[in-house]
Protein backbone atom coordinates (compact mmCIF):
# COMPACT_ATOMS: atom_id res chain seq x y z
CA UNK A 1 0.00 0.00 0.00
CA UNK A 2 1.45 3.37 -1.00
CA UNK A 3 2.22 5.51 2.28
CA UNK A 4 0.34 9.14 1.67
CA UNK A 5 2.87 11.89 1.21
CA UNK A 6 2.79 15.31 2.68
CA UNK A 7 4.31 18.02 1.33
CA UNK A 8 4.94 21.14 3.73
CA UNK A 9 5.95 24.49 1.59
CA UNK A 10 7.74 26.37 3.59
CA UNK A 11 10.52 24.91 6.35
CA UNK A 12 10.41 28.10 8.68
CA UNK A 13 9.88 28.04 12.63
CA UNK A 14 5.82 26.57 11.81
CA UNK A 15 6.59 24.80 9.13
CA UNK A 16 9.67 22.92 10.43
CA UNK A 17 8.20 21.38 13.43
CA UNK A 18 5.05 20.46 11.72
CA UNK A 19 7.12 18.48 9.31
CA UNK A 20 8.95 17.14 12.39
CA UNK A 21 5.88 15.68 13.96
CA UNK A 22 4.51 14.53 10.34
CA UNK A 23 7.78 12.49 9.84
CA UNK A 24 6.83 10.10 12.90
CA UNK A 25 3.66 9.13 11.26
CA UNK A 26 3.06 6.72 8.93
CA UNK A 27 3.22 8.93 5.56
CA UNK A 28 5.89 10.37 3.22
CA UNK A 29 6.96 13.84 4.34
CA UNK A 30 8.16 16.29 1.69
CA UNK A 31 9.51 19.64 2.95
CA UNK A 32 10.33 22.18 0.25
CA UNK A 33 12.34 25.81 1.69
CA UNK A 34 14.27 28.39 -0.30
CA UNK A 35 16.67 28.42 2.66
CA UNK A 36 19.58 25.75 3.40
CA UNK A 37 18.25 25.17 6.74
CA UNK A 38 16.16 26.86 9.31
CA UNK A 39 16.94 30.38 9.21
CA UNK A 40 14.82 31.47 11.97
CA UNK A 41 12.32 34.49 12.13
CA UNK A 42 13.33 35.10 15.41
CA UNK A 43 15.04 36.84 18.10
CA UNK A 44 15.98 40.09 15.73
CA UNK A 45 17.69 42.23 18.34
CA UNK A 46 20.36 39.23 18.71
CA UNK A 47 20.46 38.39 14.95
CA UNK A 48 21.68 42.21 14.55
CA UNK A 49 23.74 42.89 17.46
CA UNK A 50 25.47 39.29 17.71
CA UNK A 51 24.91 37.13 14.56
CA UNK A 52 27.22 34.11 16.01
CA UNK A 53 25.45 34.02 19.18
CA UNK A 54 22.03 34.15 17.41
CA UNK A 55 22.90 31.45 14.74
CA UNK A 56 23.94 28.87 16.94
CA UNK A 57 20.10 28.51 18.30
CA UNK A 58 18.63 29.98 15.58
CA UNK A 59 20.17 28.81 12.36
CA UNK A 60 20.25 25.13 11.78
CA UNK A 61 20.93 23.14 8.82
CA UNK A 62 17.73 20.54 8.01
CA UNK A 63 20.63 17.54 7.85
CA UNK A 64 20.92 18.23 12.01
CA UNK A 65 17.57 17.42 12.50
CA UNK A 66 17.25 13.67 13.43
CA UNK A 67 13.41 13.69 13.08
CA UNK A 68 14.01 14.93 9.53
CA UNK A 69 16.30 11.76 8.51
CA UNK A 70 12.82 9.95 7.12
CA UNK A 71 12.01 13.25 5.06
CA UNK A 72 12.92 14.35 2.00
CA UNK A 73 13.98 18.05 2.05
CA UNK A 74 13.49 20.03 -1.80
CA UNK A 75 15.73 23.10 -1.59
CA UNK A 76 13.89 25.49 -4.03
CA UNK A 77 11.61 28.28 -4.68
CA UNK A 78 7.83 27.56 -5.19
CA UNK A 79 6.46 29.12 -7.93
CA UNK A 80 2.77 27.70 -8.30
CA UNK A 81 0.38 25.35 -6.97
CA UNK A 82 -2.85 22.92 -9.01
CA UNK A 83 -5.38 22.61 -6.08
CA UNK A 84 -7.13 20.09 -8.71
CA UNK A 85 -4.18 18.58 -10.13
CA UNK A 86 -2.88 18.01 -5.84
CA UNK A 87 0.81 19.29 -6.90
CA UNK A 88 3.30 21.91 -6.64
CA UNK A 89 5.77 23.52 -8.57
CA UNK A 90 9.02 24.36 -7.26
CA UNK A 91 10.94 25.33 -9.96
CA UNK A 92 10.97 23.22 -13.06
CA UNK A 93 10.10 20.42 -10.77
CA UNK A 94 6.74 19.55 -10.01
CA UNK A 95 5.51 17.62 -6.77
CA UNK A 96 2.36 15.93 -6.55
CA UNK A 97 0.94 15.35 -2.85
CA UNK A 98 -2.07 13.83 -0.68
CA UNK A 99 -1.79 16.93 1.77
CA UNK A 100 -0.02 20.19 1.44
CA UNK A 101 0.63 22.54 4.37
CA UNK A 102 1.36 25.94 3.56
CA UNK A 103 3.89 27.70 5.95
CA UNK A 104 5.81 30.13 3.73
CA UNK A 105 5.42 32.84 5.84
CA UNK A 106 5.84 36.91 5.12
CA UNK A 107 8.67 39.26 4.38
CA UNK A 108 9.62 41.62 6.68
CA UNK A 109 12.26 43.80 6.44
CA UNK A 110 15.69 42.61 5.32
CA UNK A 111 15.89 39.75 7.55
CA UNK A 112 12.76 38.23 6.51
CA UNK A 113 12.66 37.32 2.50
CA UNK A 114 11.30 34.73 0.79
CA UNK A 115 13.61 34.12 -2.34
CA UNK A 116 15.86 31.52 -2.78
CA UNK A 117 19.27 32.04 -0.66
CA UNK A 118 22.57 29.64 -0.28
CA UNK A 119 24.65 29.37 3.05
CA UNK A 120 26.81 31.89 1.28
CA UNK A 121 24.07 34.47 1.02
CA UNK A 122 22.70 33.87 4.62
CA UNK A 123 26.29 34.56 5.59
CA UNK A 124 26.81 37.68 4.01
CA UNK A 125 23.28 38.87 4.74
CA UNK A 126 24.28 38.31 8.27
CA UNK A 127 27.59 39.87 8.70
CA UNK A 128 26.19 43.16 6.34
CA UNK A 129 23.41 44.27 8.69
CA UNK A 130 25.47 43.75 11.82
CA UNK A 131 28.63 45.63 10.42
CA UNK A 132 26.48 48.38 9.01
CA UNK A 133 25.02 48.84 12.51
CA UNK A 134 28.29 48.32 14.10
CA UNK A 135 29.29 51.19 11.74
CA UNK A 136 27.15 53.54 12.70
CA UNK A 137 27.86 56.74 14.89
CA UNK A 138 24.14 56.01 16.14
CA UNK A 139 21.26 53.95 15.47
CA UNK A 140 17.59 54.64 15.40
CA UNK A 141 14.93 52.16 15.76
CA UNK A 142 11.42 52.86 14.27
CA UNK A 143 9.01 50.61 15.65
CA UNK A 144 6.85 49.80 18.47
CA UNK A 145 6.12 46.13 18.75
CA UNK A 146 8.65 42.80 20.02
CA UNK A 147 10.93 43.35 17.05
CA UNK A 148 11.79 47.26 17.51
CA UNK A 149 11.84 46.69 21.18
CA UNK A 150 14.82 43.88 21.38
CA UNK A 151 16.39 45.50 18.55
CA UNK A 152 17.13 48.85 20.29
CA UNK A 153 17.65 46.99 23.71
CA UNK A 154 20.29 44.37 21.76
CA UNK A 155 22.06 47.01 19.78
CA UNK A 156 22.57 49.33 23.33
CA UNK A 157 23.96 46.49 25.20
CA UNK A 158 26.14 45.01 22.36
CA UNK A 159 27.39 48.78 21.74
CA UNK A 160 27.13 50.93 25.28
CA UNK A 161 29.02 54.10 23.71
CA UNK A 162 26.38 53.90 20.34
CA UNK A 163 23.48 56.53 21.32
CA UNK A 164 20.29 53.65 20.55
CA UNK A 165 17.03 55.94 20.39
CA UNK A 166 12.99 53.91 20.34
CA UNK A 167 11.03 55.73 18.33
CA UNK A 168 7.01 54.21 18.38
CA UNK A 169 3.62 55.79 17.47
CA UNK A 170 1.25 55.01 20.66
CA UNK A 171 1.75 56.31 23.98
CA UNK A 172 4.08 52.86 24.49
CA UNK A 173 5.35 50.06 22.84
CA UNK A 174 4.39 46.56 22.60
CA UNK A 175 0.64 47.44 22.19
CA UNK A 176 -0.58 43.77 21.34
CA UNK A 177 1.42 42.57 25.02
CA UNK A 178 0.03 42.54 27.98
CA UNK A 179 0.73 46.29 29.68
CA UNK A 180 2.75 44.65 32.48
CA UNK A 181 5.66 43.55 29.62
CA UNK A 182 5.93 47.14 28.89
CA UNK A 183 6.45 48.20 32.01
CA UNK A 184 9.48 45.77 32.54
CA UNK A 185 10.59 46.29 28.77
CA UNK A 186 10.91 50.11 29.53
CA UNK A 187 12.93 49.45 32.52
CA UNK A 188 15.41 47.23 30.82
CA UNK A 189 15.43 50.13 27.99
CA UNK A 190 16.09 52.64 30.32
CA UNK A 191 19.26 50.77 32.19
CA UNK A 192 20.51 50.23 28.37
CA UNK A 193 20.65 54.44 28.05
CA UNK A 194 17.76 53.76 24.93
CA UNK A 195 16.41 57.36 24.42
CA UNK A 196 12.65 56.03 24.08
CA UNK A 197 10.57 58.34 21.67
CA UNK A 198 6.84 58.09 22.03
CA UNK A 199 4.05 59.37 20.19
CA UNK A 200 6.59 59.48 17.30
CA UNK A 201 4.91 57.97 14.05
CA UNK A 202 7.22 57.94 11.11
CA UNK A 203 6.90 59.30 7.46
CA UNK A 204 7.58 55.89 5.86
CA UNK A 205 9.61 55.68 2.90
CA UNK A 206 8.44 54.79 -0.65
CA UNK A 207 9.38 51.49 -2.33
CA UNK A 208 12.08 49.04 -1.02
CA UNK A 209 13.38 51.21 1.58
CA UNK A 210 11.80 49.49 4.14
CA UNK A 211 14.20 46.01 3.07
CA UNK A 212 17.15 47.78 3.89
CA UNK A 213 18.70 49.85 6.55
CA UNK A 214 18.94 53.39 6.05
CA UNK A 215 20.55 56.92 6.90
CA UNK A 216 18.63 59.27 9.26
CA UNK A 217 16.91 61.93 9.18
CA UNK A 218 13.47 60.50 9.81
CA UNK A 219 10.87 62.77 9.31
CA UNK A 220 7.63 62.50 11.81
CA UNK A 221 4.09 62.97 10.03
CA UNK A 222 2.91 63.51 13.99
CA UNK A 223 4.80 66.98 13.85
CA UNK A 224 7.78 66.71 15.97
CA UNK A 225 11.08 67.56 14.51
CA UNK A 226 12.65 65.32 12.41
CA UNK A 227 15.55 63.16 14.25
CA UNK A 228 18.85 62.30 12.79
CA UNK A 229 20.49 59.22 12.84
CA UNK A 230 23.89 57.04 10.94
CA UNK A 231 21.47 53.95 10.52
CA UNK A 232 17.52 53.38 10.70
CA UNK A 233 16.24 50.31 11.58
CA UNK A 234 12.68 49.92 10.03
CA UNK A 235 11.16 47.27 12.19
CA UNK A 236 7.18 48.80 11.58
CA UNK A 237 5.54 45.71 10.86
CA UNK A 238 4.88 46.28 7.37
CA UNK A 239 4.81 42.42 6.59
CA UNK A 240 4.00 40.97 3.10
CA UNK A 241 2.62 37.21 2.69
CA UNK A 242 4.99 34.97 0.65
CA UNK A 243 1.55 34.14 -1.32
CA UNK A 244 2.75 34.79 -4.50
CA UNK A 245 2.71 31.39 -6.02
CA UNK A 246 -1.14 30.85 -4.88
CA UNK A 247 -4.03 31.01 -6.68
CA UNK A 248 -5.66 34.60 -5.62
CA UNK A 249 -9.16 32.46 -4.67
CA UNK A 250 -7.62 31.09 -1.61
CA UNK A 251 -6.34 34.42 -0.29
CA UNK A 252 -8.30 36.93 1.82
CA UNK A 253 -8.18 40.82 0.81
CA UNK A 254 -4.72 41.28 2.53
CA UNK A 255 -3.02 38.10 0.74
CA UNK A 256 -3.27 36.08 3.54
CA UNK A 257 -4.49 32.64 3.11
CA UNK A 258 -8.11 31.76 4.36
CA UNK A 259 -8.22 29.14 6.59
CA UNK A 260 -11.05 27.81 9.05
CA UNK A 261 -10.84 27.24 12.87
CA UNK A 262 -8.88 23.50 11.97
CA UNK A 263 -6.28 25.26 10.03
CA UNK A 264 -7.73 23.75 6.71
CA UNK A 265 -8.50 25.57 3.89
CA UNK A 266 -12.08 26.09 2.94
CA UNK A 267 -13.43 23.95 0.30
CA UNK A 268 -9.94 22.15 0.11
CA UNK A 269 -10.05 19.00 2.45
CA UNK A 270 -6.27 18.42 1.59
CA UNK A 271 -4.88 21.55 2.47
CA UNK A 272 -4.01 23.29 5.52
CA UNK A 273 -1.88 26.61 6.35
CA UNK A 274 0.00 27.38 9.21
CA UNK A 275 2.41 30.66 10.71
CA UNK A 276 2.28 33.87 9.77
CA UNK A 277 1.16 33.22 6.02
CA UNK A 278 -2.58 32.25 7.68
CA UNK A 279 -5.17 34.12 9.00
CA UNK A 280 -6.20 32.28 11.72
CA UNK A 281 -6.70 35.58 13.98
CA UNK A 282 -5.84 39.29 13.74
CA UNK A 283 -2.11 38.41 15.33
CA UNK A 284 -1.71 35.45 13.15
CA UNK A 285 -0.89 33.69 16.16
CA UNK A 286 -0.58 30.08 14.80
CA UNK A 287 3.30 31.25 14.26
CA UNK A 288 4.00 31.64 18.19
CA UNK A 289 1.43 29.06 19.79
CA UNK A 290 3.04 25.44 19.39
CA UNK A 291 -0.04 24.99 17.20
CA UNK A 292 2.21 22.87 14.82
CA UNK A 293 0.87 19.87 17.41
CA UNK A 294 -2.38 20.63 16.50
CA UNK A 295 -1.68 20.38 13.01
CA UNK A 296 0.31 17.32 12.97
CA UNK A 297 -2.89 15.84 14.45
CA UNK A 298 -5.40 17.41 11.95
CA UNK A 299 -3.26 16.22 9.15
CA UNK A 300 -3.36 12.62 10.42
CA UNK A 301 -6.70 12.91 11.46
CA UNK A 302 -7.95 13.97 7.66
CA UNK A 303 -5.68 11.09 6.61
CA UNK A 304 -7.65 8.78 8.83
CA UNK A 305 -11.27 10.08 8.11
CA UNK A 306 -11.51 11.33 11.98
CA UNK A 307 -13.34 14.64 13.15
CA UNK A 308 -10.17 17.77 13.14
CA UNK A 309 -9.82 19.60 16.01
CA UNK A 310 -10.01 23.46 16.52
CA UNK A 311 -6.98 26.19 17.11
CA UNK A 312 -8.11 28.49 19.34
CA UNK A 313 -6.32 31.91 19.43
CA UNK A 314 -4.78 33.85 22.89
CA UNK A 315 -6.12 37.44 22.85
CA UNK A 316 -1.79 39.01 23.27
CA UNK A 317 1.30 37.72 22.72
CA UNK A 318 3.60 36.23 24.80
CA UNK A 319 6.80 34.78 25.19
CA UNK A 320 10.55 36.25 25.06
CA UNK A 321 10.27 39.64 24.10
CA UNK A 322 13.74 41.30 24.79
CA UNK A 323 15.85 38.24 24.02
CA UNK A 324 18.76 36.81 26.04
CA UNK A 325 20.29 39.57 28.40
CA UNK A 326 23.15 39.50 30.98
CA UNK A 327 21.35 38.19 33.52
CA UNK A 328 18.68 35.39 31.55
CA UNK A 329 16.31 35.08 28.88
CA UNK A 330 12.77 37.03 30.41
CA UNK A 331 9.75 34.97 29.29
CA UNK A 332 6.27 36.76 29.51
CA UNK A 333 3.14 34.78 29.92
CA UNK A 334 0.01 35.98 28.51
CA UNK A 335 -0.59 37.62 31.94
CA UNK A 336 2.34 39.80 31.10
CA UNK A 337 4.19 38.65 34.04
CA UNK A 338 7.96 37.15 33.31
CA UNK A 339 9.85 34.18 34.35
CA UNK A 340 13.27 34.45 34.00
CA UNK A 341 15.71 32.19 33.08
CA UNK A 342 19.05 32.51 34.43
CA UNK A 343 21.80 33.09 32.20
CA UNK A 344 23.75 29.94 32.92
CA UNK A 345 20.32 28.17 32.82
CA UNK A 346 19.77 29.02 28.81
CA UNK A 347 22.90 27.46 27.50
CA UNK A 348 22.92 24.51 29.62
CA UNK A 349 19.35 23.90 30.09
CA UNK A 350 16.85 25.66 27.78
CA UNK A 351 18.48 25.16 24.54
CA UNK A 352 19.78 21.96 24.80
CA UNK A 353 17.29 20.49 26.20
CA UNK A 354 13.93 21.99 26.18
CA UNK A 355 14.09 23.21 22.95
CA UNK A 356 16.98 21.25 20.50
CA UNK A 357 15.63 17.93 22.80
CA UNK A 358 12.43 18.26 23.56
CA UNK A 359 11.06 21.05 21.07
CA UNK A 360 12.70 19.61 17.96
CA UNK A 361 13.18 15.85 18.92
CA UNK A 362 17.07 15.93 19.03
CA UNK A 363 19.37 18.47 17.03
CA UNK A 364 23.26 16.86 15.99
CA UNK A 365 26.21 18.89 17.14
CA UNK A 366 27.49 21.56 14.69
CA UNK A 367 30.44 20.17 12.62
CA UNK A 368 32.07 22.36 10.24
Amino acid sequence: MTRPRVVVAGLGDSGLLTAIHLARADVDVVGISSKPGLVSGQELGLRLARPDDWARDYRIGFDRFRRLDRAEVVHGELVGLDPEARTVDVGDRTIRYDVLVIATGVSNGFWRRPGFQTDADVTAGLAAAHDRLGAAPSVLVVGGGAAAVSSALQLATRWPDKPVTLAFPGDRALPQHHPRVWQVARRRLASAGVRLLPGHRAVVPDGSALDEITTGPVAWSTGQPATDAGAVLWAIGKVRPNTDWLPHELLDGHGFVRVEPTLRLPGLPDVFAIGDVAATDRLRSSARNRADKLLGRNVRAHLAGRPLVEYRAPRRRWGSVLGPEADGLRVFAPSGHPFRFPAWTVDRMLQPLIVRRGIYGGVRPFRR
